[in-house]
């Protein structure tokens, strides 16, 4: 049975001989590792639940997107995933910030459309990055959603969809 003093100590060991290395070649990997921990890195809201979001019509990704949508013990409520990313930002060295797709909205239970999204649905996500003292990075969810059906979005051929999605890229800068 491995134990984790047992591991620990592989992994210090395993450190050295490559700190070593690295000097040799005039770097110093202590240093390196100081500024990473100055350096924020965005971790993606969809390693949480597989990219299935929080969308009212969400079924798992598609429109370009590859996942399984159905992975085991994936957070099924945002609360379920801000508690999971509260544990991984606990276990991470370092500043990080959490990277949200539209999908992650919160709604109280009532259909919006992309489209038609506001600030107010993300307020639960702002309250918790602000309490966790984290950034927060937004970006327009162009998949997983019948108008993605074909592949086009933005450059659709047909303006009614072509608009919606103009329309949701907006709604996402001034939720920004």
């Amino acid at each position: 049975m491995i134990t984790l003093a047992y591991t620990d100590k592989i992994i210090e060991e395993s450190y050295q001989l490559a700190r070593k290395r690295y000097k040799a070649f005039g770097i110093d990997t202590d240093w390196i590792l100081e500024k990473l921990k100055e350096i924020p890195v965005s971790i993606h809201c969809w390693q949480g639940d597989d990219v299935t979001g929080f969308e009212e019509s969400s079924g798992g990704a598609g429109g370009g997107t590859l996942c399984t949508g159905n992975y085991p013990g994936k957070a099924g409520t945002p609360e379920e995933l801000r508690g999971d990313l509260d544990v991984v930002l606990s276990l991470l060295p370092g500043k990080h910030r959490v990277n949200l797709h539209s999908t992650y909205r919160e709604t109280g239970g009532e259909k919006v459309e992309r489209n038609r999204l506001r600030p107010e649905h993300f307020k639960n996500w702002v309250q918790w990055a602000k309490e966790n003292r984290i950034g927060l990075d937004f970006n327009p969810s162009y998949y997983s959603h019948p108008y993605a059906e074909s592949g086009l979005t933005l450059s659709h051929p047909e303006k009614k969809i072509r608009n919606f999605w103009i329309e949701h890229g907006k709604a996402c800068r001034k939720i920004s």
